[in-house]
């Protein structure tokens, strides 16, 4: 399920058998956080923009760099950005 071109960013998990569909979060995440072009290209593809907000606004892992970003580019409120919350300086 993941394009053989995409697997090193999921260099935990057996590509062979993991379905990013039943772990949308954990996929989204790794791709806001690593993701070349044509990752990002697949995940917008792959997942709704609903579920793409959901990870930017809830995942507390994501750097407040890429947060920052991808709270820019999905029109996100940054106080509502949890990976925000606790870097106060960026908001």
């Amino acid at each position: 399920m993941i394009p053989n071109e995409l697997r090193g960013f999921f260099w935990d998990v057996n590509t062979e058998q993991f379905n990013p569909l039943e772990y949308p979060e954990y996929a989204i995440g790794r791709i806001l956080e690593l993701g070349t072009e044509p990752a990002v290209i697949w995940m917008r593809t792959t997942f709704t923009e609903e579920q793409i907000k959901k990870v930017i606004r809830e995942d507390r892992h994501l750097s407040p760099r890429s947060a920052n970003y991808w709270a820019l580019m999905y029109e996100v409120p940054s106080e509502e950005v949890a990976a925000l919350s606790r870097h106060p300086a960026i908001l």
